[in-house]
């Protein structure tokens, strides 16, 4: 008999005896390599104070878009799932819909990530189903409840070497600092400056909180010269608390250089509540251009994840708020829209900027043909719908053929629910295991090389990449 899907010690890999034979070598050379995880979205204070998780429906379920939203395409409605805030469901009932809806979850990639969890952070015995919900649910909580399944001990656990988060540009970064003066504390947890709520003019108290942003760090000035001064002072402080990069939402990867009347002129209008939709977009574009300039003056590395509709469903976002499962893909177009900022800074020394898709097209087509030119330009890897394995395949025969392996930011999690990273990056190196075991198997790479490389992808290329 067959050993479960997730203890199954060569899942992922080739099924061709011989070429999955060499993708067990090459999985063996970085498996237990530590985690860089330069891009995320798991709450620093979570691991500066180090207290218990909830229950298994607050850490496992509620948190994670990628596994509420399937379970709301069933017909069950978000409060079910405790999104947004809401409490009026208990945990355990939420945890009950999870289980009768786990069917659902068969060949997705949120599936293959939660049976890894399950298997190997939680050690569970049993495959979850309805039956068992209530057994299961109570099993994990007396896990969690106990000194091996703090924050803390599961980082460690986790061989995480660097977990970068995501936050507003004028958070104090408190929990970041106590952290890195923790001598207890192994690892780094560094911030990622976040400036969209700021830059988008349709964004829900935009006004007010550029208001804000110029008082406490425009240095004195006004208007859209002390929003741009704030802006770059912000970016100093996040630097000096050890952040490595800026991450953009935008909703296209246009880039516009505009002179300093244009761009305030615009700015005043949106102050003024006047900016109409066009207006921002090409205030956005001016914005993403400034970032470009900005990164190049103090180092932090760009990176921007364009093409997607955030909050599609406007009633699920007016009753919990964004990051609940609504927010999907249209296709963007890179080559033309990041022309102006590429001729300017693309060859400007130090500058590394990461652009990220989830339409699969551009891979082959644009992104990896501009890195295959601009020293500036890393390959962003698999994100959000496209970090799942069949389509990291894909990815990677898309633009190694173009750009090589060099080329790429290493493998992103992108992920709020902290116990599947493990999984995910797992997952990443099997994949890239069978890869370059189809090219060993194929004759186009040797055997020797093939390790060098897996090494340099899962460990040297994001350390390249985001400057670590």
């Amino acid at each position: 008999m067959s050993p479960p899907p997730a203890a199954n010690p060569d899942r992922l890999l080739p099924a061709d005896p011989g070429t999955r034979s060499i993708a067990r070598e090459l999985l063996a050379r970085v498996e237990d390599l530590p985690i860089i995880s330069p891009h995320g979205h798991v709450d620093a204070a979570m691991l500066e104070l180090d207290t218990p998780f909830p229950d298994p429906a607050t850490l496992l379920v509620s948190p994670d878009h990628y596994v509420t939203r399937l379970i709301h395409a069933s017909g069950v409605p978000l409060e079910r799932l405790r999104m947004g805030g809401a409490t009026a469901v208990e945990p355990r009932d939420t945890w009950r819909e999870f289980a009768k809806a786990w069917p659902l979850f068969d060949g997705t990639a949120s599936g293959y990530w939660m049976r890894d969890s399950f298997q190997h952070v939680f050690g569970l015995s049993k495959e979850v189903n309805e039956e068992n919900a209530d057994a299961l649910f109570d099993e994990l909580d007396a896990k969690l409840q106990s000194p091996a399944f703090r924050p803390r001990q599961l980082f460690k656990n986790f061989n995480i070497e660097v977990l970068a988060t995501t936050d507003d540009p004028l958070d104090d970064l408190a929990p970041h600092a106590a952290i890195a003066k923790d001598p207890t504390f192994t690892g780094r947890v560094l911030p990622t400056f976040r400036p969209d709520a700021y830059i988008k003019f349709a964004a829900a108290g935009w006004a007010g909180r550029v208001e804000k942003l110029i008082a406490v760090a425009g240095d004195g000035m006004a208007g859209y010269a002390g929003y741009i001064r704030a802006l770059e002072n912000r970016r100093r402080y996040f630097v000096e608390h050890g952040a490595v990069s800026a991450d953009h939402g935008v909703r296209t990867a246009q880039t516009l250089r505009l002179d300093a009347v244009t761009a305030a002129t615009l700015f005043d209008k949106a102050c003024r509540g006047e900016a109409t939709a066009a207006d921002a977009d090409v205030f956005e574009a001016h914005m993403t251009y400034q970032m470009a300039r900005m990164s190049v003056e103090d180092g932090l590395v760009m990176t921007i994840h364009p093409g997607v509709f955030r909050n599609h469903h406007t009633e699920s976002f007016n009753r919990f708020g964004a990051d609940t499962g609504h927010d999907i893909p249209f296709a963007v177009s890179y080559t033309e829209a990041l022309r102006p900022m590429l001729e300017d800074f693309g060859t400007a020394q130090g500058f590394h900027f990461i652009p990220f898709t989830i339409d699969e097209t551009v891979f082959s087509r644009e992104i990896a043909p501009l890195a295959g030119f601009y020293p500036s330009v890393y390959i962003g890897a698999p994100w959000w719908f496209l970090d799942a394995p069949d389509a990291m395949l894909r990815f990677r025969s898309a633009v190694t053929e173009t750009a090589g392996f060099s080329r790429s930011s290493g493998f992103i999690d992108d992920t709020r629910a902290f116990c599947s990273i493990p999984a995910r990056h797992n997952t990443s190196r099997r994949i890239e295991a069978s890869f370059l075991a189809r090219l060993v198997a194929e004759s186009r790479v040797s055997e020797a090389r093939a390790h060098e490389i897996i090494v340099d992808i899962v460990d040297a290329a994001p350390r390249r990449a985001f400057k670590l």
